[in-house]
């Protein structure tokens, strides 16, 4: 199944299945229960969200505008250096646990929905990530059964603007600009992708690879992920861990290459599809 957020031309914000191309609304049947896609994941209501859509209007793709598919998490855990690709063009080494750090909701748009140049920098740089998102709850889940809390996969990009990224030792100031980054198009449920560790995922600006990588690569994997964060904090339904970005960023190219406004950045991961953004410059 693949589960969207939307709002409507009328400005309704709502959910459903995408089938075919087209969205099958679900929010409208059960927004007095579940008002959003989260409130549904938490309680478990999958099956009631699938059957609502059966039923539910049918919706051009292009009549709606796609939000990311949870638009309000209860938090975004972002993981760094978790290629080995990565980790050796930075130059580092390998770090003895996952490096974390965290985005806020406000930073994140959907799929087609230009990501921000801001002002402050020119420094906007790409990176294509597969995004996990919990489906149970857990507090220190162990590796063998950190699976069974995943709810699904989406595309992310973690759009950095990489020289306030660096003017301390923490990520957060270069990850947090207003819409600087993506997830989706839509989440696929993990009853249909059992294998994510199998899949591949390709960057691409302006239709040029950027990044391409086979997702077994991953330093840490998810089992891994999952049994370290769950030890710190309880993972909640909804909760987006971004699971890191392979070799290929503008900021390690010669000469750097970063985003600019009229660019267009697309994520693609087998298996879930094609996360596509225009670039655009914050307005002055």
């Amino acid at each position: 199944m693949r589960i969207s957020s939307y709002v409507t031309a009328d400005g309704t914000a709502s959910y459903g299945i995408v089938q075919d191309g087209k969205l099958h609304d679900a929010g409208k049947a059960l927004r007095g229960t579940f008002p959003d896609l989260r409130a549904v994941m938490t309680a478990g209501a999958l099956d009631q969200l699938e059957a609502a859509a059966k039923t539910g209007e049918v919706l051009d793709m292009a009549s709606v505008t796609l939000l990311s598919p949870l638009p309000n998490p209860d938090k975004i855990i972002c993981i760094g250096l978790n290629y080995m690709t990565h980790i050796k063009e930075t130059g580092r080494d390998k770090p003895a646990k996952p490096s974390i750090f965290t985005r806020y909701p406000s930073s994140v748009v959907g799929h087609e929905v230009p990501m921000i140049r801001p002002q402050a920098s020119d420094w906007f740089d790409f990176e294509g990530e597969l995004a996990v998102i919990i489906g149970k709850a857990g507090r220190n889940i162990s590796e063998a059964e950190a699976m069974d809390h995943v709810g699904g996969y989406s595309c992310f990009n973690d759009g950095s603007i990489r020289d306030y990224q660096r003017h301390t030792t923490q990520f957060w100031a270069g990850k947090n600009f207003v819409d600087s980054g993506a997830m989706g198009p839509w989440i696929v449920t993990s009853d249909e992708l059992k294998d994510p560790a199998a899949q591949t995922m390709e960057t691409r600006l302006n239709g040029e690879v950027m990044q391409s990588t086979p997702i077994s690569d991953l330093a840490f994997n998810i089992p891994e992920l999952i049994a370290y964060l769950s030890i710190v904090t309880e993972l909640l339904p909804g909760d987006v861990i971004a699971t890191g970005t392979p070799s290929g960023v503008g900021l390690f190219r010669e000469p750097k290459l970063f985003m600019k406004d009229g660019d267009r950045i697309e994520v693609e991961i087998s298996g879930i599809g094609t996360l596509s953004n225009p670039i655009r410059d914050e307005s002055r």
